[in-house]
Formats: C-alpha cells, structure tokens, sequence
C-alpha cells in the first residue's frame, strides 16, 4: 500500500515539474526554476553577498578578474548569460558562483596563486558550475523532497509532522560549502576545457590543487594550534586527493584542445596582486597578536595575552585557550547627553551593579561593574565596561562559563577595558594592515632572509613560502619575482 502511495506522489512530482535542456548533457532534465528565475535568484543573492563580505576596493584588479572570466565563459555552454566576477574583500580562501552567472573570488585565495593560468583554473571552475546549473538540480532536488513529503503528507499523516530543511539553506550550504564530488569533478571537466579553450594549459588546476592542499593542511595544523575551527576551501578539487587519477584523465583528455605555447601570465597577475590586501579588511580591523586596530572609527585595544581573537561584522570576540572565558566588546551610538554610569543603567538597563566606579582613561570617560547578564551558556555575572569615544559608547563585556573561571579572568577583562584608546601615529600605521608587495630575488635572497622582521607574527618563513609556492623546500632563484608581505 505504502509503495502505491508512494509511487503515486513520484508521478504527481514530475508532473509538476517543468523539463529544461541541460546546456552540458544536451539532455532533458525535471527542473523545478527556468532560467528567468535563476537569474532573479542570482541578482537577489547577490546584493547579500556584496553586503556580507564587501567588494574588495581596487577597480584595476576587479577589471582584470573580469576579463579573464568573460573569456572563459564566453567559450562556456552557456555563452550567452552576461556573467559578473566578483574579488570580495574576504581573507578566506574560497570561490563560489551562483545562479544566473554570479561568480566571487576572495581575496585570500589570489594570495596563494600564481600565475594568470591558476586563477582562469578556479574561474572556470566556478563558470562550470554556472553552465551545468549545479544550483537548479540543488534547487530541484530539495523542491521535489520538500512537495514528496507534502504530497506524502496527505496518503500517510505520520509524515506530516516531518521537518524538512528550507529550500534556501539547502542552496546556501550547496553555494557556499560545494556541491559533492560528483558535480566538483563535472566543474573540474567543464573548467580543464574551457581553459584549454582559452589558451591556458589545464595542468594549472592541478598547480592550484597542490597549493590549496598545502595551504590546507597548514591552515588545520595552525587552527588546532589557536584552539578554533579551519577556515579551508570546500569547492575547486577539495573533493580530490593530491594523485586523483580521474582528475588527470580529465586534464589529459582536456590538454587535447589546448593551443601550441599555451599562456602562463605570471607576470600580469602577480602585477595585479601587487599592494592587495592580505589577513584582515582594513575595514573591519586588523589584529596583531592580542591588539587589535580600527583605521575607520581610530582606536586601538588589546584582548588577554594567548587569548584568540575572532573579528565578527558587527562585535570583536576573545576567547580563552580552555574556552572557559570569552569578551565581546560591541559599539553603539550615544543618542542622549548621559554619562557613561547612565547608560549602563538606562540603555543597557543593568541592574544591581557590584564593584562599579568610574573608568575614566587615556582622557577617555568610562564606567565599569559587575552585573548579571544572560550568556548562551547561562545568565553569569559579568564585568561590563562602557567606554565613550567621539559619538560611540565601546561596550565591554567579560564572564566565563564558571564562577571561578570568572573570578580569574576577570583582572584581564579590566585590563582590556583600560587598553582603548585613540589610535598614536605609529599605530596609524599598523592599522593599514598588511598587503602583498611583489620583490625581485638577488643572489642570496632565502625565505628566511625575506622573513625576517616581517610584520606576520607566526610562521613568517613557513606562509612566505607557501603563497610563493615554494613549501616545504626550495629557495628563489636571482631576478624572481617573488610575493612577500609589508
């Protein structure tokens, strides 16, 4: 009976569901979007994209990573879509593309590559999964499993009450954490010829394969370090070993379409990366050690020594190295002429301070206390101090998971509240961050010449010679050009 009914509802599916002409397969697919509204879908997504990561501020490159993109999708299934390249000012290492021709690149992974032909590999990629419209099978895929419980719903009750996950976190992880080996290994198919197309060799996506896995394993390794989760790309060969005998068959099979003297453009590119931005967005701050820089609102503070520092959109977080003690510090507007005592108590309406008095520093007012405050792990008393700055109250707020992880942290949570203050001149500086700087190597130049007094506080040698490609041994030859970071 079950098996009926569910057949039944299979049949109802299709029947609901259009059929559109896969570009790629020349085959006729069930799709649940027409390419009208993945399109609209692209442009919405869009707008939340540019808003969430911000568009790296540099016109020449945006137009360079536009141009190689447009060359490779013009040479794509799907010629006939107007596709955006978009470098976002992200630290990450990452690419994704969305429906309709939406396609980013952050800034992060353009400081691991190395030639023109490496970056057309991660672009035509992504313009892959735009041509195989890997989003609209996602899309169909969660359309027919959230109308199959529906319709299911209605022959068998029980299933009523099952949840399914919405249709736009489904396109969202598939967007932004890939889409399974099989549609990688399709991308990575579709990109090997559209760059031999182009006029680049295919074995670039086998140079970006072994530079994103040596970043990775370097990222894992520092991130158990730090005591936090790795930031690692999820998309272009992550589904592959660093020997997949199916990817060389594709860049075997690929290299078949290539042009005599296929074009490297190393020089181009690296003239492109020179002065780019490399860790954190001058724009949402720049973290050295345990101080931290905001060139745009001008004050500097530091957290507790070893503590590690997470710079979300909207707060700073330190947490410590067991995780039993965290500080957020947040800013809001001043809207009335109070003092910093009267906002605690009227705009975060604190109450029943204990150890509270006047935190007046660095010709800064201030206010401090101990008040109860409701944490995700609990309501804990916590060391709260507000700090006015020209028209912004700076909010700290210190606790820990325990009362006597609390009572430890607490003197540092003191301490970080005395720390802010106006950015010096020398700090100025330092708040611009760190950027690419393109050298010629001499006779003599070593990484760990390079690396010293670098302003990179961990692992100088090791991260110069991994964006140099150049990790775990080798060293540069005379008249190389070479990335390093001031």
């Amino acid at each position: 009976m079950f098996q009926r009914l569910t057949l039944i509802s299979v049949v109802l599916l299709f029947a609901l569901a259009g059929c559109a002409t896969n570009p790629v397969s020349g085959k006729k697919e069930a799709a649940f979007m027409s390419e009208e509204k993945e399109i609209e879908i692209g442009r919405k997504v869009d707008s939340e994209i540019r808003k969430q990561y911000g568009v790296y501020d540099d016109p020449e490159l945006q137009a360079y990573v536009q141009q190689i993109g447009e060359k490779l999708a013009g040479l794509s299934h799907r010629p006939e879509l107007f596709y955006r390249f978009t470098v976002l000012d992200s630290p990450d290492v990452n690419a994704f593309a969305l429906p309709g021709g939406y396609i980013y690149i952050t800034r992060g992974i353009l400081t691991y590559l190395n030639s023109e032909a490496e970056l057309a590999a991660v672009l035509g990629h992504e313009v892959g999964h735009v041509t195989a419209r890997h989003a609209v099978k996602q899309y169909t895929t969660a359309t027919a499993a959230r109308l199959g419980y529906i319709l299911g719903s209605i022959f068998v009750p029980e299933l009523a009450g099952q949840g399914v996950a919405s249709l736009v976190s489904t396109l969202n992880a598939a967007i932004l954490s890939g889409y399974g080996r099989k549609y990688e290994l399709q991308s990575d198919e579709l990109g090997a010829q559209y760059l031999a197309l182009a006029g680049y060799d295919p074995q670039a996506m086998i140079e970006v394969l072994e530079i994103l896995k040596t970043q990775e394993e370097f990222e894992i390794e520092r991130a158990k370090l730090e005591g936090r989760e790795p930031r690692v790309y999820h998309g272009l060969f992550a589904t592959h070993p660093s020997n997949d005998k199916r990817l060389q068959e594709i860049i075997d099979d690929a290299r078949e379409l290539k042009t005599p003297n296929p074009r490297v453009g190393r020089g181009e590119f690296l003239e492109h990366l020179d002065g780019v931005v490399f860790g954190d967005s001058v724009k949402e701050g720049v973290r050295y050690g345990n101080k931290f820089y905001h060139k745009d609102l001008g004050f500097a503070l530091e957290v507790p020594a070893n503590w590690r520092i997470e710079n979300r959109p909207n707060e700073l977080v330190a947490v410590s190295r067991d995780n039993e003690g965290v500080l957020r510090v947040i800013l809001e507007d001043i809207n009335r002429r109070v003092t910093p005592r009267e906002f605690m108590l009227k705009r975060l309406k604190l109450k029943d301070l204990t150890k509270d008095g006047p935190l007046n520093i660095n010709g800064l007012q201030g206010y401090t206390a101990i008040a109860r405050v409701t944490w995700s792990f609990g309501r804990r008393d916590t060391r709260v101090s507000v700090i006015f700055f020209g028209d912004k109250a700076y909010i700290f707020y210190g606790t820990g998971k325990t009362d006597a992880a609390f009572s430890a942290a607490d003197p540092k949570f003191l301490s970080s509240a005395r720390s802010f203050h106006a950015l010096t001149a020398t700090e100025q500086k330092l708040a611009e961050g760190l950027r690419i700087e393109i050298v010629t190597a001499s006779a003599g130049t070593t990484f760990a010449g390079l690396a010293k007094g670098s302003p990179v506080p961990n692992y100088p040698t090791r991260i110069l010679r991994i964006i140099n490609d150049k990790y775990p041994s080798g060293e540069p030859t005379p008249g190389q050009k070479l990335k390093v970071i001031r």
